[in-house]
């Protein structure tokens, strides 16, 4: 492994190309010191990365192998095959570019080897050459592999360029055996998220926003400020891409972030963004127990029946609305691989709780019937 692709940064140093390309003109390691915000990135990537790579460990007591003042493992020891590779999404923006650096600096320290993937999405002029520097910047920073993909958006939309970035993503991880990608989603993206949630009505699930480990994602920064990775990549000598889109009001989000959060923080006082992410927490937790409930209430109460399967009224019936919801979302995205929308929910929760012979359902990728005190699913289309 070249050392210019996988070698740990040396110290706190980093090398003086980091805002450009690296290799011999990139010249010697210079030393930085430790600053508040670089601590506190380091803190959560240290936290976030450790509880997933150890499901044992709870990120802030790390194994004695893997302690965060040892210093890091040679780079020889780093090549083996079975030592996990994560990999940092990088868009070359300042919140994505603290994450890197630290992502550096601790996964060496707790046995890991760290990468990164940057998707040009070729939606703006010059994306090449962004995605050519933010590559540089990795290499720079010692990440190993760096891997530039180009994908082609199917439409003008923030959904649509998320959605062929995931794909990406999701390729690079499959392609290279990494056991997560870590994303530099801050506190402020998780308050946008739940405004965004508010403003459209969605459930307590939506409200809840972006969890700290979804799958192979992991996003560690989501109690991070943004002003804290903003000053860490100064602190650092980092110099950040700053995409034009997340100014551009067409686009809600940014409308949010430049317009709404603003607002509410001059009009209510400062710490809105906090309190919107703390309430966020506390709707995940709770959506997550009940989610669970309903998952088990799901598995006593489910019988086969033909074309799909069935669950007896009266039990439905004697539960809270917030299970019974959940039972029927549930039972359809487990048999039929269907997500319903509210209105569909509320429409089978009347066969139950307001039920006078009403006709079956013919819902989007499933047909519900009431018949003999049970409520049977089956595939759409049948008698």
């Amino acid at each position: 492994m070249a050392p210019t692709d996988s070698a740990p940064v040396a110290a706190e140093g980093l090398g003086t190309g980091v805002s450009g390309a690296p290799g011999p003109s990139a010249g010697p390691v210079r030393r930085t010191r430790l600053t508040p915000a670089v601590a506190d990135v380091r803190r959560a990537v240290r936290q976030g990365l450790g509880a997933f790579l150890d499901p044992a460990d709870d990120g802030v007591h790390f194994p004695r192998c893997a302690r965060p003042d040892r210093v890091a493992p040679a780079p020889s020891s780093l090549a083996a095959p079975d030592v996990p590779l994560v990999l940092v999404a990088l868009s070359g923006g300042p919140d994505s570019l603290a994450l890197a650096a630290a992502v550096a600096f601790e996964a060496p320290r707790m046995a890991a080897r760290a990468g990164a993937v940057i998707v040009d999405h070729g939606l703006q002029e010059g994306s090449a050459q962004v995605a050519a520097q933010a590559a540089a910047t990795a290499r720079s920073l010692g990440l190993a592999p760096v891997l530039v993909r180009c994908v082609a958006v199917g439409g003008d939309s923030e959904a649509a360029a998320r959605q062929a970035r995931y794909a990406a993503l999701d390729e690079a991880v499959r392609q290279t055996g990494a056991r997560a990608v870590l994303l530099a989603h801050t506190l402020d993206d998780q308050a946008e998220t739940v405004l965004l949630g508010l403003a459209r009505g969605s459930g307590a699930r939506s409200l809840a926003g972006m969890r700290p480990v979804a799958g192979h994602y992991l996003r560690p920064l989501l109690q991070v400020p943004r002003v804290t990775t903003h000053r860490a990549c100064d602190d650092l000598g980092l110099h950040p891409w700053h995409d034009p889109m997340n100014a551009d009001a067409r686009y809600a989000r940014p409308r949010v972030r430049d317009v709404v959060l603003p607002t509410l923080e001059a009009q209510l006082g400062p710490g809105v963004a906090a309190a919107l992410a703390r309430t966020a927490g506390q709707l995940a937790e709770d959506a997550d127990a009940l989610d669970q409930i309903a998952q088990e209430l799901l598995q006593d109460l489910c019988e086969p029946a033909e074309a799909g399967l069935a669950i007896p009224v009266g039990v439905l019936a004697a539960n809270p609305p917030a299970l019974r919801h959940r039972v029927i979302r549930a039972a359809v995205r487990a048999e039929f691989g269907t997500s319903l929308e509210r209105v569909h929910v509320l429409a089978v929760a009347g066969l139950i709780t307001n039920w006078h012979g009403q006709a079956a359902l013919d819902l989007p990728g499933v047909r519900v019937v009431r018949q003999g005190g049970r409520l049977v699913f089956s595939a759409p289309g049948r008698a």
